[in-house]
């Protein structure tokens, strides 16, 4: 592990301040004492956070909270906030020069239900301009000099380098899975619509989902029942029986390494004794990659309507260009694409009913971070899961030769993430021993 990396696990993080075996301002000064350590090389938050407000609002928790026996979930406990959230006292930039009056907004669910599970908001994570591909200065933990991922690169960054337990992302295309795998940390991208987008400026809001960042299973399922509408988590839940392995022209946009690795996580599941098949799940993958891609624009198009025709001279040209590719899509065309998230949902769902599949596992990734700073790295991985609208969790699965991480994106049937979050447990526990 590099002076860059810390192990700060939320779920033990948590615990600790419910209990009381850990004061609330001994661990804000720890995270402080890593922040001035490290943050000037990671460069995963926006500003410095407010340390005089942070203690404030630690006192003010342990005024209305005193008695450990009475502690919300999430008590004290410092979160990393993806900078296209509309956070009250934080100004929202998206990583964007535009000015920030143009794109403000209320606190949404996402930030109000943390501060109610008692956490506090330790500041704005660094986005890629308005969360599409512009990168911004963020760093990995585990190599500087090579992309975190994005367009949650901060939030990445930071729960990798122990400057918080817990971040929030948003994903359209692969904002959180992909991060998370190049951090080597735990990427969650719930259900769509499972936790809400208000107070998000919105991308492509038809597949713009919020997931979170954390460096433990524990804690990712902690989180889930804070953020998650209609948590259900039940405390004897099956165990993982019967795993699918995509094969076919999906799996061919994996590099080389990529795949190599992959069929060695594949085998140490196998050989653990899980049934595992391997199925061909995307056989249209370039008809869904061109759909969920002109989709993206489209709805770009329509979030930047009155924004892009003002400030256009202000976006970087990657972005321009999305943009106004994005006007020339039909109404008609935008309808078809849209209805094309059911259609690859249920062929999920039929796949895996025709084998008995509990979970189907995937590279997270096509290889490991890219060397450059230049490119947040390609989704082409986690495009047909955004655009399916399923639940996929990214578990930690190796590393390569020079240390770079290596993530298993494990997905299963719409609104079953409570036990894709146990089962993906099961499989983390797996490839650990």
């Amino acid at each position: 592990m590099t002076e860059l990396l810390a192990a700060a696990a939320l779920g033990e993080f948590a615990r600790a301040l419910r209990t009381g075996q850990r004061e609330p301002t001994a661990a804000l000064d720890s995270v402080r004492e890593r922040f001035e350590a490290v943050e000037p090389t990671v460069q995963a938050f926006v500003d410095e956070p407010n340390w005089g407000r942070l203690a404030a609002e630690l006192d003010d928790l342990g005024t209305r909270h005193g008695s450990p026996g009475g502690r919300p979930p999430l008590y004290g406990v410092p979160v990393g906030i993806k900078d296209i959230f509309h956070v009250d006292g934080h100004p929202t930039r998206a990583g964007a020069s535009v000015p920030e009056e143009t794109i403000a907004g209320p606190q949404g669910s996402a930030v109000d239900a943390l501060e109610a599970a008692g956490a506090i908001v330790l500041g704005k994570t660094v986005t890629a301009e308005f969360a599409h591909f512009e990168p911004g200065p963020t760093r990995n933990p585990h190599a500087p000099e090579h992309t975190p991922g994005g367009s949650s690169s901060g939030s990445a960054a930071a729960v990798a380098a122990g400057l918080c337990p817990l971040a929030l992302g948003t994903q359209t295309i692969g904002s959180v899975t992909r991060p998370a795998a190049f951090c080597g940390i735990v990427g969650v991208k719930p259900s769509y619509g499972r936790i809400p987008t208000d107070g998000v400026f919105p991308a492509a809001p038809s597949v713009d989902t919020v997931g979170y960042f954390t460096q433990d299973l524990d804690g990712a399922r902690l989180a889930g029942s804070v953020l998650c509408e209609h948590w259900r988590d039940g405390t004897d839940p099956e165990a993982l029986e019967t795993i699918g392995v995509v094969d076919g022209p999906y799996l061919d946009s994996a590099s080389d390494e990529g795949r190599a690795q992959f069929r060695s996580h594949v085998g140490e599941l196998d050989a653990a004794g899980f049934d595992v098949y391997r199925i061909e799940l995307f056989p249209d993958i370039e008809t869904v990659n061109e759909r969920h891609e002109r989709l993206v624009a489209a709805e770009m198009a329509l979030s930047h309507g009155e924004l892009y025709p003002e400030y256009g001279d202000q976006y970087a040209e990657q972005t321009a260009a999305l943009i106004e590719e994005g006007q020339s899509v039909s109404v008609g065309r935008l309808s078809e694409d849209r209805a094309g998230r059911g259609e690859l949902r249920r062929a999920i769902h039929d796949r895996m009913d025709e084998h008995g599949l509990d979970v189907v596992v995937s590279p997270a990734a096509p290889g490991p971070a890219p060397e450059t700073l230049d490119s947040t790295g390609d989704p082409i991985m986690n495009l047909p899961w955004t655009h399916a609208g399923v639940p996929t969790v990214t578990v930690p699965a190796s590393t390569t030769d020079d240390g770079l991480p290596l993530g298993l994106q494990c997905a299963t049937r719409f609104g079953d993430d409570e036990r894709l979050l146990r089962w993906s447990q099961q499989i983390r526990a797996t490839l650990d021993q």
